[in-house]
C-alpha cells in the first residue's frame, strides 16, 4: 500500500482520572467514539505517560491525589502545546475560570453525559489539526496580519514583532477571529458562537480568554490597545 493511501491512526486520548469507574467509563465512551485512549489515576503518572508517549489531548480531573489538575495542566502547557479538556464540579465557576487562565482549552462540569464529553473532545481535536476532518483549517488556511501581528491559520503559527507567540487553541482561534473583523464590535455570545460554535455557555470563558490573549499580545495589558472592551457591548480589536 502507497504510504499516502495509509490509513490515518486514531488520536490518542490520554484521560487522567482517579475515580476508576469514572475513568472506565470515559475510557470506554471515547474508544467507542474511535480514539485511542491510555489511562492515569494520579498527576505523577499522567506527567511520566504523557512524556514516554505524547498524547494528542488530555483530558484532565480538576481534583487529582498527589498533583492537582492545575499543577498538571501548567506542567504539560510547559512542555508544549498539547490540547487539554479540563473536568471540574458543577457551580464551581472559580475552578473553571481558573482551570482556563491555567492553560486549558475547554472545560466539561460533572456530572456530565460522556457523549457531551466526546463532542468537546472533537470539538477541541479538529481545532488542533488532530482529528478526522483537521486535514483543513476551519477557514481554508491563509495567513492573517494586523497591527503587527502575523497569524498562519495552515501552519496553527502566530508571532509579533517580540517573537512567537504561544497561544493555546482558544486563544489562537479567537485571535484569527479578530485579525479577520479589525474594528467590529462582538458581544461576549457572538464570540462565543461565531469562535467556537457554542450556541450556550458560560460567558465567564470568554472574558478568561480575552484576559489571556491580551497578557500575550498587548504591550501593557492593563491598558489594552489592540483589544479594546465598549462598555456594555463587547470587544474590539483595533489594528491601528
Amino acid at each position: 500500500m502507497h504510504p499516502q493511501n495509509l490509513p490515518t491512526p486514531p488520536a490518542r486520548i490520554l484521560v487522567v482520572e482517579d475515580d476508576p469507574t469514572v475513568a472506565e467509563v470515559v475510557a470506554g465512551y471515547l474508544r467507542r467514539a474511535g480514539f485511542a485512549v491510555d489511562r492515569a489515576g494520579d498527576g505523577h503518572t499522567a506527567l511520566a505517560r504523557a512524556a514516554a508517549c505524547p498524547p494528542d489531548l488530555v483530558v484532565l480531573d480538576l481534583m487529582l491525589p498527589g498533583l492537582d489538575g492545575l499543577t498538571v495542566c501548567r506542567a504539560l502547557r510547559e512542555r508544549g502545546p498539547v490540547p487539554i479538556v479540563m473536568l471540574t464540579a458543577r457551580g464551581a465557576e472559580e475552578d473553571r475560570v481558573l482551570g482556563l487562565e491555567t492553560g486549558a482549552d475547554d472545560y466539561v462540569t460533572k456530572p456530565f453525559s460522556s457523549r457531551e464529553l466526546a463532542l468537546r473532545v472533537a470539538s477541541v481535536l479538529r481545532r488542533a489539526g488532530s482529528g478526522p476532518t483537521a486535514n483543513a483549517a476551519p477557514d481554508g488556511g491563509g495567513v492573517l496580519r494586523a497591527a503587527g501581528i502575523t497569524l498562519d491559520t495552515g501552519a496553527h503559527t502566530a508571532s509579533d514583532a517580540r517573537g512567537e507567540l504561544r497561544l493555546t487553541l482558544r486563544e489562537f482561534d479567537l485571535l484569527a477571529h479578530f485579525l479577520r473583523f479589525p474594528g467590529r464590535v462582538f458581544s461576549r455570545e457572538a464570540l462565543m458562537s461565531s469562535v467556537w460554535g457554542w450556541d450556550y455557555g458560560d460567558l465567564s470563558t470568554v472574558t478568561v480568554h480575552i484576559r489571556r490573549l491580551r497578557h500575550k499580545i498587548e504591550t501593557d495589558p492593563a491598558g489594552p490597545r489592540l483589544i479594546t472592551t465598549v462598555w456594555g457591548v463587547g470587544y474590539r480589536f483595533d489594528a491601528g
